[in-house]
């Protein structure tokens, strides 16, 4: 007899405790309704980053969802560690069946302990929800990789199918069939280690009826066909999953692919594959054979253990160039320098000039920020606008990396030869303009009116946190003006000193999200942060602190920070451009020109962008070496010529050597000077 739902009035089998649309305890077999009290725990749908769920795991960001409920990154308060939790949908939750079969699963899920097995911990409950608890694994899923890479070479997928293949036999040794093996619940870790996850609906063998007869469980593009008809499985439908996952691995497409799940299905069933050489001839014949293989409909034609494919995988292996073999490892670039622009458009005028064009030319450098002149539109290249970071955890030690951040990744991009990125002048001048110098967050309408400010196409931003001792930074680059979300990213630093690490990493996936070939990443000029701007955490929050006060004209305030910055650093060259800029807009022109000749000896420490305008602004002080100014300016701009900011600093050497015409011709500024001024 089917009973009604008091809620939602849906009818549900007289088996059931809670209704299966909305999640409602439903009225025991003898029609007696439950009386609801307002004691009644509401479920919980999702989770918000920043948030504590069960007075124990702070939750830093969504990983991903699935049919059961979607999945978090957290950190456990209690065991001070980070893990994965899987909150199960309410519905699901609600079915004392199902919950009784992910019991009955994590007892066995959590015997099996193996390098290529994510762990299983833990089934709890809280605020009406039940929720599963598991290793968390830094990197990146396979389906993620596949579709990044489009096809992976014949050493790479080997070498990831033997790792699958290791940790299926464990289980399998255990009577534990995975049941929805997919690229997506693989993970490759920054060592390039496959893991396989979420064994969470895996059946035991050894247990009968815990999934009833006719029940599907798994994803149509990756099930065997004894699957698809709802039969028993074993251990050869999972190695029928992973044929399928090699395939996608070498071809770039799954064998089957339909419009309905339905479609999908028959075809696993009666169609043939085709073969994968067809689609791409650099697969030797017996990988194409091993595959086949894997994909035969009668289970009994198939590799009969995880342990026999793998052996099968490592003998085409010893037959392919050795060069192929490894796994390519995610490059990690040791923290790239960060090449804080403080530029703030200074315009070193020499003495002899006019004390009308001196006090225009110290205006426009402490009030141009705010005032920003768009750069000239990119020439074809992805053009970036960088935000400031929010702190969603509250600690205060995190706020000098809300704009430092930001300012690390413009430092690290803005060398590359194939992206143009707003410079911090700039950024920090459109923000100001919009009033939003001090946004916690941006709103779509926001981004929008900054990229049309800055002419540019994409925006990057994110938000910061602490996880224990940890850092999680987390990345959205997004093209706001048709509302896409073209990637989001998350790292953790173990502490201050590894952002720098981090940032090299991040922009390397940055360019590969903007569509960089493999090429011209490996081609781009791509230097160290922590070697070009400082090793030392407290020094560059001094400088950001200082760099602050700068752009504000707190010229006194700036000082003193920038002296603490060197104090801590010696070495550290951009602080000491910065305290010299400080100077001559003062007017102490000898003390600016002793600080410059520091900064100019510390200058093989800093960016190329870094290095040509210390250099050009130090041979700028004398009239006699302007000229080597002007080279060391236009040699940057031809790697750059979209360059705002040198592009003003050449037309300022222009016009202190009153080349008027081509101050006029170089800068977007001094066509106005030269008006006001009768030139």
């Amino acid at each position: 007899m089917a009973i009604k739902c008091p809620k939602c009035h849906s009818e549900n089998p007289e088996t059931k405790q809670f209704c299966a649309d909305c999640g409602t305890q439903l009225p025991a077999p003898d029609d007696h309704p439950l009386v609801f009290t307002e004691t009644l725990q509401t479920p919980v749908h999702e989770l918000t980053t920043g948030s504590t769920f069960a007075n124990r795991y702070q939750i830093i960001e969504e990983l991903g969802k699935g049919g059961m409920g979607k999945v978090y990154k957290v950190f456990d308060q209690e065991v001070q560690a980070k893990m994965a939790l899987k909150l199960i949908k309410p519905e699901v939750s609600a079915d004392k069946n199902t919950i009784d079969r992910f019991r009955n699963e994590l007892k066995i899920a959590r015997d099996i302990s193996h390098k290529n097995i994510c762990r299983m911990y833990d089934l709890g409950r809280e605020a009406g929800n039940y929720f599963i608890t598991m290793e968390y694994v830094s990197g990146e899923d396979l389906k993620s990789f596949i579709r990044r890479s489009r096809q992976l070479v014949v050493g790479t997928a080997i070498f990831i199918a033997k790792q699958v293949c290791e940790g299926l036999a464990e289980a399998h040794r255990l009577g534990v069939v995975h049941r929805d093996l997919k690229p997506g619940n693989i993970m490759i870790d920054k060592e390039g280690n496959a893991k396989i996850m979420d064994f969470g609906i895996a059946r035991s063998v050894s247990v009968k009826g815990i999934t009833g007869a006719g029940v599907m469980i798994g994803t149509p593009e990756y099930m065997s066909p004894e699957q698809v008809e709802g039969k028993e499985v074993d251990k050869r439908s999972d190695i029928y999953s992973l044929g399928v996952i090699i395939y996608e691995m070498v071809t770039g497409r799954v064998p089957f692919e339909g419009d309905t799940p339905f479609t999908v299905g028959v075809k696993q069933k009666s169609e043939i594959p085709k073969d994968p050489k067809a689609l791409n001839a650099q697969i030797p014949q017996d990988l194409s054979h091993l595959i086949l293989r894997c994909l035969e409909k009668d289970k009994e034609k198939r590799y009969q253990s995880a342990e026999e494919l793998r052996v099968s995988l490592e003998n085409i292996e010893k037959g392919i160039p050795t060069a192929e073999r490894p796994l390519p490892k995610r490059k990690t670039v040791t923290a790239k320098p960060i090449t804080l622009t403080i530029s703030r458009k200074k315009f070193f005028v020499p003495l002899s000039i006019l004390i009308a064009i001196a006090i225009i030319s110290i205006g426009l450098w402490r009030f141009l920020p705010k005032h920003q002149v768009a750069p000239p539109p990119p020439s074809g290249k992805p053009s970036l606008a960088i935000l400031y970071f929010e702190n969603i955890s509250g600690d205060k030690s995190l706020d000098p990396w809300k704009t430092g951040l930001a300012d690390l990744l413009i430092t690290k991009l803005s060398q590359s030869k194939f992206i143009n990125v707003l410079d911090s002048n700039t950024v920090y001048g459109i923000l100001k303009k919009l009033g939003l110098d001090e946004a916690k967050k941006y709103t779509r309408d926001d981004l929008i009116k900054v990229v049309n400010a800055g002419r540019a196409t994409y925006t990057l931003n994110g938000s910061l946190m602490k996880a224990g001792q940890n850092i999680i930074i987390t990345l959205s680059l997004q093209r706001p003006q048709t509302g896409e979300v073209i990637s989001s990213s998350n790292v953790e630093c173990q502490g201050e000193e590894e952002i720098f690490l981090r940032v090299d990493e991040l922009a390397i996936k940055i360019k590969s999200d903007l569509k960089l070939s493999p090429d011209q990443i490996a081609s781009d000029v791509d230097k160290e942060a922590g070697k070009i701007t400082t090793s030392s955490p407290d020094a560059f929050k001094y400088f950001v602190q200082a760099w602050k006060y700068h752009r504000d004209g707190k010229f006194a305030e700036a000082i003193q920070i920038y002296e603490k910055a060197v104090a801590v650093d010696p070495e550290f060259a951009m602080a000491y451009r910065g305290l010299a800029q400080v100077y001559l807009n003062l007017g102490y022109i000898a003390k600016a020109t002793k600080i410059y000749e520091k900064a100019f000896e510390l200058s093989d420490r800093v960016s190329d962008r870094e290095r040509a305008f210390i250099r050009g602004a130090f041979y700028h002080q004398k009239e006699q070496t302007c000229d080597k100014a002007i080279d060391a300016f236009q040699s940057f701009l031809k790697l750059h010529p979209d360059d705002h900011d040198f592009l003003v600093k050449l037309a300022d050497s222009y016009f202190n050597l009153e080349e008027w015409e081509k101050a006029a011709y170089s800068g977007p500024i001094w066509p106005a000077i030269l008006v006001q001024t009768g030139h």
